[in-house]
């Protein structure tokens, strides 16, 4: 019995100094602890989702982690195995059980000794392998029976795997983020892209790079990577570059820095680099200078408005949208009709008659609740707040004022389904939450 409590002392000890407090969580006050296990991808492993007769795809180079809960029995490892639970959102209940069965097979060939070391490597590097999965992990389509799909996925936080301990799942329901309705297995292929994309940047700010300005080399923590070029630049490098060319009024020299490559940084990366007032003046001199090369763009001639509109080619009528200001495209003159250019114009009557856009109706349920929180009077605020509570009142409304914001004014990714705002520019979209690129429509 002492023999077995020294080695499983001597193979705790042993595993802290291997992995890492992200990969190893030792329990102090017992003999166990869980391991977080990162499969290792073969090259070009892709994930695939069919949804509403669409197929996405995507490569990987990282899954969400296995998670192996442990507790070593006092005759571990002479006489008993350990005893664990594995779990994992990606796979299935029946794929789960035949790794765990293939971990009792391996205690049992071990001849009783220590087994978590082996059982790590195996999970690691065979996981895969023992379960016929090779470049291709598909995820279950929205036509498949929901009920029956979620029975065969860990779609929740932790479930065992033992047949007697499992617990059961409910059957599966779209849920709700910010707003959109998503399938259990949409949700579960934006956590992996997320995931993919977060690990994607540990491994780039722990690796060395050449930056390709100074030639010193620079952890990639302290480098910038241009998504359209993959050239790594060190971030006071670049950050120099990027702010000189603004400052000299030359935003169409903010571009990658190696010689014949036109790729531009995203407006994200720029304002982390310029900060915040170089980069409204970068906004603004971008903007003027797209509009300098629209032939239908002209601009409003008042000194105090000069907003960009929007010509017909029918007509040299022009109206400003931001001062209503009607001039003539030609002369940049109050609009004269029919008249000549540099005639004095007929100036018309002002029309200020235009109608106001009528309050929303409260709506049913909470949301009238708010809204008529919004709108009343103090005793019928008092009133409410007597009724639901004050600080629940507020909650509520700044939340639901939140959601109608997010929902007016942003769209889903396509890929990660994280709401996001486009403030300008083209239709080109990048993803900073799982790094796609997609069309604004």
């Amino acid at each position: 019995m002492n023999m077995d409590l020294e080695e499983q002392e001597d193979e705790l000890l042993a595993l802290q100094s291997i992995f890492g407090s992200d990969e190893f969580l030792r329990n102090e006050s017992k003999s166990a602890g869980e391991f977080r296990v990162s499969v290792e991808l073969p090259a070009g492993f892709t994930v695939l989702l069919r949804h509403g007769g669409t197929i996405r795809q995507y490569d990987l180079s990282f899954l969400p982690p296995l998670l192996l809960t442990f507790e070593l029995p006092e005759d571990y490892p002479s006489s008993s195995p350990p005893s664990f639970t594995l779990t994992c959102s990606w796979l299935t209940h029946p794929q789960l059980t035949s790794l765990s069965d293939q971990l009792t097979d391996l205690y049992q060939t071990s001849g009783g000794a220590v087994v978590l070391f082996s059982w790590i490597q195996f999970l690691r590097e065979g996981a895969l392998e023992h379960l016929d999965i090779h470049s291709l992990l598909e995820l279950p389509s929205d036509q498949e029976d929901s009920s029956s799909a979620a029975d065969k996925y860990d779609l929740s936080e932790s479930v065992s795997v033992r047949p007697e301990e499992a617990s059961e799942i409910p059957p599966s329901k779209e849920q709700s983020y910010s707003g959109l309705s998503l399938t259990p297995f949409q949700m579960l292929l934006s956590q992996i892209l997320i995931h993919n994309a977060e690990q994607k940047q540990k491994v780039f700010a722990a690796t060395l790079f050449d930056c390709g300005v100074c030639w010193l080399s620079w952890l990639g923590s302290e480098c910038v990577k241009l998504h359209e070029c993959d050239h790594v630049f060190c971030r006071a490098c670049l950050s120099e570059f990027c702010k000189t060319q603004i400052t000299e009024g030359n935003v169409l020299g903010v571009s990658c820095p190696q010689a014949d490559c036109t790729a531009t940084p995203t407006p994200s990366q720029v304002k982390s680099l310029v900060g915040e007032e170089l980069f409204h003046r970068y906004d603004c001199l971008l903007l003027q200078s797209t509009l300098d090369c629209m032939p239908d763009v002209t601009y409003c001639p008042r000194h105090t408005c000069g907003s960009a509109v929007i010509l017909e080619r029918s007509s040299s009528a022009a109206m400003c949208s931001v001062c209503s200001f009607a001039f003539c495209a030609n002369c940049k003159k109050t609009y004269h009709g029919t008249n000549k250019c540099y005639e004095e114009p007929n100036i018309p009557e002002e029309n200020s008659d235009d109608p106001l856009i009528s309050p929303t109706q409260p709506d049913e349920g909470m949301k009238g609740v708010m809204e008529e929180y919004a709108n009343g009077n103090r005793r019928r605020r008092h009133l409410l707040e007597r009724r639901y509570g004050r600080k629940m009142l507020l909650y509520t409304f700044e939340k639901h004022v939140s959601d109608k914001w997010i929902t007016a004014n942003t769209k889903p990714c396509p890929h990660c389904f994280c709401p996001i705002q486009k403030a300008g520019g083209c239709n080109h979209m990048f993803c900073t939450r799982c790094n796609q690129n997609f069309q604004w429509e």
